[in-house]
């Protein structure tokens, strides 16, 4: 069921991976297959990071193939899902009989104790994230136009973006996830300025946006010992909660940021000076 199990890890092994360990262990790539559903599961916050890319048949969420206890059981059973359609076409996703159309860019809140999760659209391209609920909140499409974005950085500095948050108490209620969606504007290619970690929770980034010849460098570690790792379109990368996150393209970009741990403050962040790094 899941394609590959990343493991939490711990802040000094940094200093002694291979630039081709860190990807094993950090990088998620290979998500977005023309029909199919690929789920990989993070012990991070229990993360399953997945991409649907239905063709003329539609896909289905499956249901728990592993580990044998929980064999033959619904994903959501104990989990609430995100989706966000990254695609260039809309595309309808079915919650237990219920069809949402979901355009670019759009997400859909999926609750704990769904059975059936259906996709369907050629060209629409959901990216997927679940975490464990105690509790079942109301099913809702969320779009960018359900609450006033956020304005941050400058041209001067190269940083000038756009920030929409789309799953987070003041927009859309939820047990533990946070999303949302950043997009660069032209002539800007740094993001998350200034850097920051997030102690209670973990944080995962979509870099998607790009051309096939662009890539993002997603620098990552802690702050008197940084490392990066070189990202293409598409590709998802890990962020333990010791970890600091930021990056910077070869051209703009969008992504989208997903958080779950012990609250959903999204301010909750220690910021770090652009001086402390090294």
């Amino acid at each position: 069921m899941y394609e590959k199990t990343y493991y939490a890890t711990h802040p000094s092994m940094m200093s002694r991976a291979t630039n081709d360990e860190l990807r094993d262990r950090y990088l998620v790539s290979k998500l977005f297959r023309a029909g199919q559903v690929v789920l990989t599961y993070s012990h991070g916050e229990r993360f399953v990071i997945g991409g649907a890319v239905p063709g003329a048949t539609p896909l289905t969420l499956p249901r728990q193939a592993d580990p044998a206890s929980a064999k033959d059981h619904s994903l959501l059973e104990r989990r609430e899902l995100g989706i966000v359609n990254i695609g260039a076409v809309e595309g309808t996703v079915v919650v237990d009989g219920e069809a949402f159309r979901l355009a670019r860019y759009d997400a859909l809140y999926v609750p704990m104790g769904t059975r059936d999760v259906t996709f369907s659209g050629e060209g629409a391209r959901f990216y997927l994230l679940s975490v464990p609920a105690h509790r079942v909140y109301p099913l809702r499409k969320v779009t960018l136009a359900d609450r006033e974005p956020m304005y941050r950085g400058s041209r001067e500095a190269s940083n000038e973006r756009t920030i929409h948050q789309l799953i987070l108490p003041h927009t859309c209620l939820s047990a533990s996830l946070c999303l949302g969606l950043t997009r660069l504007e032209p002539g800007s290619v740094w993001n998350t300025m200034p850097p920051h970690i997030h102690e209670r929770r973990s944080e995962i980034y979509l870099y998607f946006d790009l051309n096939d010849d662009h890539r993002v460098f997603h620098f990552m570690g802690q702050a008197d010992s940084l490392r990066h790792i070189i990202m293409r379109n598409e590709e998802a990368v890990i962020s333990p909660p010791w970890s600091v996150h930021m990056g910077a393209g070869t051209s703009n970009y969008s992504f989208v940021w997903a958080m779950a741990g012990e609250n959903l403050d999204y301010n909750d962040m220690d910021v770090l000076d652009l001086c402390q790094l090294r």
